[in-house]
């Protein structure tokens, strides 16, 4: 049986060119060692659950943080969302939406599923770089998540 590596970032993102932009941000900090990239909302689900390709991770041993993309192929980033908020094992994983809308509806549903913050992505390259680079920092080295027992 071959050693899953431990992950700190599950970047959940479609666009290829906001992924890239987003690892590359996150390896300037010296964050992306510990970083999966999953391209939709399905692929999201079985990585978090342990599920098809992922089967053999423990669910217990999710990442740090969860970036999100809302508009994702396959199940949107809402469901994916709405299903690690709702499921015992997953609602404690800090989840940041980081999408390009700007809709308040889309602010407000996030929120009510439990989202623990939500950023829209900066045009910019440079801002959109800082962003990312700042977010994995207070995630992963600022942030302190509660204990969890096993």
């Amino acid at each position: 049986m071959t050693e899953m590596k431990e992950v700190e970032i599950l970047l959940v993102e479609d666009n290829p060119t906001d992924a890239e932009l987003c690892i590359r941000a996150l390896k300037k900090s010296n964050l992306a060692n510990k970083l999966e990239w999953v391209k939709d909302g399905a692929e999201a689900l079985d990585f978090i659950f342990a599920q098809g390709k992922f089967s053999e991770r423990q669910v217990a041993n999710g990442p740090k943080v969860i970036l999100l993309d809302l508009r994702l192929p396959k199940v949107d980033g809402m469901e994916v969302l709405r299903r690690v908020k709702s499921d015992e094992r997953t609602r404690k994983i800090p989840v940041v939406v980081l999408t390009s809308s700007k809709e308040d509806r889309d602010v407000a549903e996030s929120y009510q599923y439990g989202v623990n913050s939500y950023i829209s992505k900066p045009v910019e390259f440079d801002e959109f770089a800082k962003t990312v680079s700042e977010l994995g920092l207070y995630w992963l080295l600022v942030n302190r998540p509660p204990v969890t027992t096993k």
